[in-house]
């Protein structure tokens, strides 16, 4: 499937166009996202991953799966994983498929470990046994570092840890993946890989439980308060096209120049476009012309983070990279996201615009990849 306005192929260095990409996790929400603008940049895009888990995914209202071809099954199957990506023999990987919410994690932590870290070990021992693989990138976390509630940003240097289980589960598999570095892809001849570690992502097509902008959404269709425990908490907010293109051209570097970008990656926003929660609702809330919200006290107490900023200055040094958009351009993406999915039917066509739209901006400002 193609969209009626096409993307521009020459960004990202125009090395998807004709490639196999395998997107683990692609009835994700990042995962969907980054099978459509792989898709409309000319790759052939193969899925691994469990089913979509509701009729309102991103994957399912952009039909994805008459677009890519999927292959349905869980991360944690090695055999099948192996199996897959030998039969594919895909040229690029990114490893998406995750337990990706913390409050989940407090409710099945076993499930969270073990999907989280043997996903990460079956993905890169597949990958090691499969010689078309030219560049890997596992997605991990910015809740992989040890929280220290600082104003400062987080390096990649940094201490890895995790009070609750999703954030030691990301900062284990960071470690893993470090471990496969160093062990098995530390030459020229093996395949490049690298983490990602990306902020708060947020625009259409979420629809996941507990996290605070599909809850709004959810509570603006019922005609309901949206129900907020931490108004002050402080987080990296980026509009998911954001890390995508970091993802994507970090791939690229891998692949034209080799080993000197292998390691670990910060993807986030400027951080002076760092908010509060009840910061980010009250400017939906205004974008959207509707939605109310209520402070209820967090009596769980189950830790979470206050403080969570990301230093991004090696991604813009080395790579090049920066953000496109601001804290009110990722209001307004992340609303009209919403809105073409409530509204349209060809959501698949509008995601394509707002990916347009993207570059668009990313080459007026004069952004590598963009060139």
């Amino acid at each position: 499937m193609e969209s009626m306005e096409s993307i521009d192929r020459t960004v990202f260095g125009k090395i998807f166009s004709g490639k196999k990409v395998l997107i683990t996790g692609d009835t994700g929400f990042k995962g969907s996202w980054l099978s459509i603008w792989l898709n409309e940049l000319g790759a052939k895009v193969f899925g691994y991953s469990l089913p979509p888990k509701t009729q309102r995914e991103n994957y399912v209202k952009c039909n994805l799966q008459n677009v890519i071809t999927h292959y349905e099954a869980d991360v944690r199957d090695f055999k099948k994983l192996k199996s897959y990506i030998f039969e594919v023999k895909p040229d690029f990987a990114f490893h998406l498929a995750a337990q990706a919410l913390v409050l989940d994690s407090y409710k099945n932590p076993h499930e969270t470990f073990h999907t989280n870290l043997m996903g990460t070990v079956n993905f890169f021992e597949a990958v090691r046994n499969v010689p078309s693989v030219k560049v890997a990138i596992n997605i991990t976390s910015d809740k992989c570092y040890k929280n220290k509630e600082r104003i400062k940003g987080y390096n990649e240097n940094d201490e890895l840890g995790g009070d609750d289980a999703y954030s030691a589960s990301k900062a284990c598999s960071e470690i893993i993946s470090n471990s496969y570095l160093k062990s098995f892809f530390n030459n020229k001849q093996t395949c490049r890989i690298a983490t990602v570690r990306a902020g708060n992502v947020i625009g259409g097509g979420d629809w996941a439980e507990n996290r605070i902008i599909p809850d709004l959404f959810r509570a603006v269709l019922k005609n309901e308060n949206l129900v907020i425990r931490n108004p002050l908490s402080v987080r990296p907010w980026q509009h998911v096209l954001e890390p995508l293109s970091g993802y994507l051209w970090l791939c690229a570097k891998l692949f034209n120049e080799g080993e000197d970008y292998c390691g670990n990656w910060n993807f986030g926003p400027a951080q002076h476009n760092n908010h509060t929660v009840t910061e980010l609702i009250e400017k939906i809330i205004r974008k959207f012309g509707k939605g109310s919200f209520e402070i209820h006290e967090n009596k769980e107490k189950l830790p979470e983070t206050i403080m969570l900023n990301l230093d991004i200055n090696k991604a813009v040094k080395y790579l090049k990279w920066k953000p496109v958009l601001n804290f009110e351009d990722t209001v307004t993406y992340t609303v009209k996201g919403y809105i073409d999915e409530l509204i349209n039917t060809e959501v698949y066509v509008h995601r394509v615009k707002q990916i347009n739209e993207y570059i668009e901006k990313a080459k007026k400002q004069n952004i590598s990849w963009a060139k």
